[in-house]
């Protein structure tokens, strides 16, 4: 027996096979385009994880991560735009603060696209960023040493540590503006597209009822750890693509995909596990192995290619580079360790 996809699977099909993957090759060597990101905003991709009452999807957590699949696969650079959105509607969701009522609803349905900047929070007890309250608000001081999407993302959900060794998230414009620098766009090996700066922070107010999260920083960061340990569906879904460039009947391509079939949904279980902080271990186990498939599906598709694969357009080798950029976003020093301790037990 087979059940239909969900709606918003379907439109992210769509989507990936419409508008991305066509232009991906030359997105990878441009920047990615406003009229993508527009496109991802009235599809309604942007409400899969928030609530109905809000104007979202309230979809299940394997429909987030099937869509993840597909638009990475078509098109890493827009996806990683566009996912940096769910977690600042995540935390709308959770919050009972003003915030709540006056942006859930905009970022739901698209109106609004959110960037972040708080993957800065997990190098502490160094503080980039440092947030003091100042005339019914708060004074963010420091350097955001990556921020993706400037010039897409309508609003930014920005932290900041303060002297009680708090965590203060906060939504402010994604612009230019008093207190707020971008640096030109970074030049990376990968995902150059994607349009990422830093943001020098000298003193941007931003009022209290912006805040979306104020909390005593070992609670967040132990909330936080979970996530990094699971493997991502963009590796996946960069894995799936590169093995669509491959000879479907030869075993290679065959046992390939099996195994990253398997992976897949040990990782995807493990996920979905009631209880977060448990299996970190086996966690970090699969999100190595989905690594190493990744690595090996986007090589043969490189050596597949040939010469050709050399071109700066080649699908395969943007398959490539953009596999290098997964392995290390998101990265956790946990992740960092368990990545190298399994690299030198292969060897």
């Amino acid at each position: 027996m087979t059940t239909s996809p969900h709606p918003l699977v379907v439109r992210a099909r769509s989507l990936a096979a419409e508008v991305l993957a066509p232009q991906a090759e030359r997105v990878d060597q441009e920047q990615v385009p406003a009229s993508s990101i527009e496109a991802i905003k009235t599809s309604g991709l942007l409400g899969v994880n928030a609530p109905q009452a809000y104007g979202g999807s309230g979809a299940p957590n394997s429909v987030a991560r099937e869509i993840a699949e597909i638009l990475a696969g078509a098109c890493c650079a827009t996806w990683f735009v566009q996912t940096q959105h769910y977690t600042p509607v995540l935390t709308l969701t959770r919050t009972e603060l003003p915030a709540k009522e006056q942006l859930l609803a905009k970022l739901a349905t698209g109106e609004l696209l959110s960037g972040v900047a708080y993957a800065h929070l997990r190098s502490y007890p160094r503080v980039p960023v440092r947030a003091v309250p100042k005339h019914g608000g708060w004074r963010f001081h420091g350097t955001v040493p990556w921020y993706t999407g400037w010039g897409l993302n309508d609003v930014m959900l920005l932290a900041g540590v303060t002297d009680a060794d708090e965590v203060v998230f906060a939504f402010t414009e994604a612009r230019q503006q008093s207190g707020l620098t971008a640096s030109p766009p970074m030049r990376l090996a990968a995902l150059t597209a994607a349009r990422t700066v830093s943001l020098q922070l000298d003193g941007l107010w931003i009022p209290d009822e912006a805040v979306a999260l104020h909390a005593p920083y070992e609670s967040w960061a132990a909330g936080d750890r979970p996530g990094p340990a699971n493997a991502s569906p963009a590796v996946f879904g960069v894995a799936e693509s590169a093995l669509a460039l491959l000879d479907q009947d030869d075993p290679t391509t065959k046992g390939l995909r099996l195994r990253l079939d398997k992976v897949r949904r040990q990782a995807y279980a493990l996920a979905d596990h009631p209880a977060p902080h448990e299996h970190i271990e086996e966690r970090l186990a699969l999100k190595t192995k989905a690594f190493d498939l990744m690595r090996t599906a986007t090589t043969a598709a490189l050596v597949t290619g040939g010469g050709r694969a050399l071109a700066v357009d080649n699908r395969a080798q943007r398959l490539a580079r953009e596999a290098m950029f997964l392995l290390v976003q998101g990265q956790t020093a946990e992740v960092r360790r368990a990545h190298l301790g399994a690299l030198s037990a292969a060897y």
